[in-house]
């Protein structure tokens, strides 16, 4: 729905927002990264902790992807209350921070997971204080109602409500895949930092469950 009470454009830079967040996102891996080179799973719980974060991830695409049936691109144009967005203001970051615990997993290590949750919340909750601010300009009373009375990552079931019919941009669906498979790529990743701990090229100094 088109929000009545709409302001004059925020001065903010939506776009430069999301070009940091990914920016901030980059830099982060890699330093992820660096980090659980020096950082061995316990051998009982790797197996379990790798299925653990396979399901995770797929919960992320999946879960992303019926956000964006909702979403559809129109986060500058009107305010989205219905379906995922009905339970929580800020339910893509949400499946992201499942997706983050779910490559962090793939480490076969839960507290690597976890540390992968705890960055991508540090650098979304910065993003989303921007995003917000953006939308209350530029929105007004119905954006501010909207935050009063929805969750900003918990979701809240008690919410739930939905529409009796979406226009769905298939280009966005299809783009917010995609953006999803990236948490796949944990896969094959932590499988060649294993390997390469194996072959003796460089060794963990740390084991953690």
């Amino acid at each position: 729905m088109n929000a009545p009470g709409r302001r004059s454009a925020a001065p903010i830079d939506l776009r430069s927002v999301q070009r940091w967040r990914k920016l901030f996102i980059l830099v982060g891996l890699f330093a992820l990264l660096a980090w659980t080179l020096m950082v061995k799973a316990e051998p009982r719980l790797e197996h379990a902790v790798e299925h653990l974060g396979l399901i995770a991830i797929m919960l992320c695409i999946i879960g992303r992807a019926w956000c964006s049936l909702y979403i559809g691109g129109r986060k500058k144009q009107e305010i989205v209350t219905s379906g995922p967005y009905s339970l929580c203001r800020n339910p893509l970051y949400v499946f992201s921070f499942i997706g983050a615990f779910g490559a962090g997993a793939m480490s076969g290590s839960l507290s690597v997971g976890l540390v992968f949750v705890l960055a991508c919340w540090i650098v979304f909750r910065t993003v989303v204080g921007r995003e917000e601010r953006y939308l209350s300009e530029t929105f007004g009373e119905t954006y501010d109602a909207y935050r009063r009375r929805t969750p900003r990552f918990m979701p809240n079931p008690r919410l739930w409500r939905d529409e009796a019919e979406l226009c769905i941009r298939p280009t966005f669906f299809v783009r917010t895949i995609q953006d999803g498979l990236f948490f796949l790529l944990a896969v094959p990743l932590f499988e060649l930092l294993e390997a390469a701990q194996q072959f003796g090229w460089f060794g963990a100094v740390l084991q953690l469950p």
